[in-house]
């Protein structure tokens, strides 16, 4: 399984909100939370399903 799941520009902004010292561990949840549901693009819509289901 390729680690390389691409983040759309939109996505990008959205990880931006997040406060930078917690940020890696997000996207790695994200990242993870996109390769369960089988997706290989992380977009806006991605990141706030992601969101919803961490409660964050």
């Amino acid at each position: 399984m390729s680690n390389s799941i691409e983040w759309t520009a939109e996505a990008e902004a959205c990880l931006k909100e997040i406060p930078f010292f917690v940020r890696p561990a997000a996207r790695k949840k994200i990242e993870k939370f996109a390769q369960e549901q089988g997706i290989g693009q992380i977009t806006a819509e991605v990141y706030a399903q992601a969101k919803q289901k961490f409660g964050s």
